[in-house]
């Protein structure tokens, strides 16, 4: 009678073991991803920019707009909902846009654990340098005859590089001096305001040349009746939210601005260039302002020192609705985006659903004291879970 001990089993090479690890292993990874996909808290953000649209379309009731016919010349009115409209849409989209760049830098600065409260300063100044030249090259300009395509990349490039500019003074402010950004880019807000009244005398910019305004930014795509679109600042919106999401996602700088925001006093510990983090973050923010400016003046085709006031405010409440947490270490650039939408459909709710437009800044206060005291609430009981 034949043992089976004397007879040991065959041998399992690791290439076969692997093989059978391999759905294992696998299915945990998956598991994992789904879950994290389905609590996304995006998902949140969706189901109340919903309800919002639910209740603006369902209260706004409908207007009366004039519409001239481009053949005949003759005047007809027509009877449009006052926000499922294109021309409130698109109104609606612009203005998002610009928030929602400035946003993604801001939750990238709070992420790291910081706050910036200059980048209505840097917007203006920002827009003023890039509005500066488009003067200077347009039809009334002393430096007329330069190329389309030169217009464009040098108004780009002066727009980001003020940007950065002021982002890396502010963050060498926080480094070198030692003080919370608070108090940092409080001070900066001042400065960055009182040079642009100064360089300006207070007096508003235009006629640019019109490769940039036309031919760039407000370039539109036509169809049907009277219908349009600006497709320019969303693609450029988009694109900076893709590259917002991939770098705090999915790169190590992205991983180590999470870890600086969760704990500083660990990230030091463990290595992590801090100083360089932080001049980082508040670069990059600077950059996101400089972008917001560069579509403002190539929409708007002027500039002036008194824009962007205010908007420091509801910037930083988009990146708070959108789920940065001021505490620092949360934080997402899809959720800027969201966020600031839903800031963006509230204050323009107000004027479709013709209320008192003070009440804007009451709401969107109010908008982000809630949100910090919820992100508080969810902190706190996620330590005791």
């Amino acid at each position: 009678m034949n043992d089976p001990l004397d007879h040991p089993a065959d041998p399992v090479t690791p290439a076969q073991r692997g093989a059978a690890a391999a759905p294992d292993a696998a299915a945990p990874t998956v598991g994992v991803a789904r879950q994290r996909w389905a609590r996304a808290p995006e998902w949140g953000l969706l189901a109340v920019i919903g309800l919002l649209v639910g209740l603006l379309s369902l209260f706004a009731g409908s207007t009366q707009r004039r519409i001239r016919d481009a053949t005949t010349g003759e005047v007809r009115l027509v009877e449009k909902h006052r926000f499922l409209n294109v021309d409130r849409l698109l109104t609606l989209a612009k203005n998002t846009s610009f928030f929602a760049v400035m946003a993604i830098g801001a939750t990238m600065v709070i992420v790291a654990g910081g706050i910036d409260l200059s980048v209505a300063g840097i917007y203006v100044l920002a827009g003023l340098a890039g509005a500066s030249l488009l003067h200077a090259v347009g039809p009334a300009g002393p430096w007329q005859g330069w190329p389309p395509l030169a217009v464009v990349a040098a108004t780009v490039t002066i727009c980001l590089a003020t940007g950065l500019a002021c982002g890396l003074l502010n963050g060498l402010g926080v480094v070198a001096l030692g003080l919370h950004p608070f108090l940092i880019t409080l001070g900066s807000m001042s400065v960055f305001r009182g040079l642009a009244f100064v360089t300006t005398q207070a007096q508003s910019i235009g006629e640019f040349h019109p490769a940039f305004v036309g031919g760039f930014i407000s370039h539109r795509l036509e169809w049907g009746e009277q219908e349009f679109v600006y497709p320019v600042p969303l693609c450029i919106l988009v694109v900076v939210a893709l590259a917002g999401s991939f770098l705090l996602a999915r790169t190590v700088l992205g991983r180590h601005l999470y870890a600086l925001g969760g704990n500083e006093t660990a990230a030091r510990y463990a290595g992590l260039p801090v100083a360089s983090l932080k001049l980082a973050t508040y670069g990059m923010a600077g950059i996101t302002a400089g972008i917001a400016a560069m579509i403002n003046i190539g929409y708007h085709g002027s500039a002036a020192s008194g824009d962007g006031a205010g908007y420091e405010l509801e910037v930083i409440a988009a990146a708070v609705v959108g789920g940065a947490s001021l505490s620092g270490g949360r934080g997402t650039a899809w959720g800027a985006v969201l966020g600031a939408l839903i800031i963006r459909l509230i204050v323009d709710g107000i004027v479709i659903l013709g209320l008192d437009q003070n009440y804007s800044q009451i709401i969107v206060g109010s908008v982000i004291v809630v949100a910090a005291a919820l992100d508080r609430w969810q902190t706190a009981w996620r330590n005791r879970a």
